[in-house]
């Protein structure tokens, strides 16, 4: 069983590089608005809990993220965790570590998906996705064949996220770096941190990172 954190701005592709490891090494990917929108859902304490905190525009404290993370890892799996979106602060990085000792469980990997700024906003504001199936496409490197229409299902239904635009994304990387990028320093302190150019092809990012969780 192997732990990771996947560190990296808004954009970076820690989610499609977290669908690669459940699919290729049986890890679940741990990722804090899923758990929170999958908690709701089922309606259990801790859902209601964070429903109300939601509803009155309150932020959920660390103390219930770790309760979200805490069940999820009691459900096991066979590969490992993939820590997707948290910790994003110190704070929390030291509760994830508390928890970790408290299970049995270590940390293995912290894996740190470096980008680029400007190639990052280019990648992200040019993205758009088809709404029928969920096909992602791109204006420059990657658009669909026929303009307007996907190319897996044949749907006209494109859509476009509403922060992925140049202003806001701005303004969540610079969130990023003043709660995060403290997080790098903090790993690499630790004996845990590696790096892979995140805006390579998907394909040399998911070796990459291979490559890191495989070395002895």
């Amino acid at each position: 069983m192997t732990n990771i954190i996947l560190l990296g701005p808004p954009g970076a592709g820690k989610g499609t590089q977290a669908k690669r490891l459940e699919e290729a090494r049986g890890m679940v990917q741990l990722s804090t608005g899923d758990m929170l929108k999958e908690a709701i859902a089922k309606g259990t304490d801790l859902g209601k809990r964070v429903e109300g905190i939601m509803a009155r525009g309150e932020l959920v404290t660390d103390e219930i993220v770790i309760g979200l993370i805490e069940a999820k890892m009691n459900d096991g799996a066979q590969g490992g965790f993939i820590f997707d979106g948290f910790p994003r602060t110190l704070k929390q990085a030291d509760a994830l570590g508390d928890l970790l000792s408290r299970t049995g469980q270590t940390l293995d990997s912290v894996i740190e998906m470096q980008v680029d700024d400007a190639a990052l906003v280019a990648r992200v504001t040019g993205r758009f996705t088809c709404g029928n199936c969920g096909a992602v496409y791109h204006d420059v490197t990657y658009p669909t064949k026929v303009q307007g229409v996907c190319d897996v299902c044949g749907s006209t239904n494109m859509k476009r996220r509403a922060d992925d635009n140049e202003e806001t994304l701005k303004t969540r990387l610079m969130e990023y770096y003043k709660k995060t990028s403290p997080l790098i320093g903090y790993y690499y302190a630790k004996g845990r941190l590696s790096a892979v150019d995140g805006l390579a092809e998907v394909d040399a990012v998911a070796e990459a990172i291979a490559k890191v969780l495989d070395k002895p």
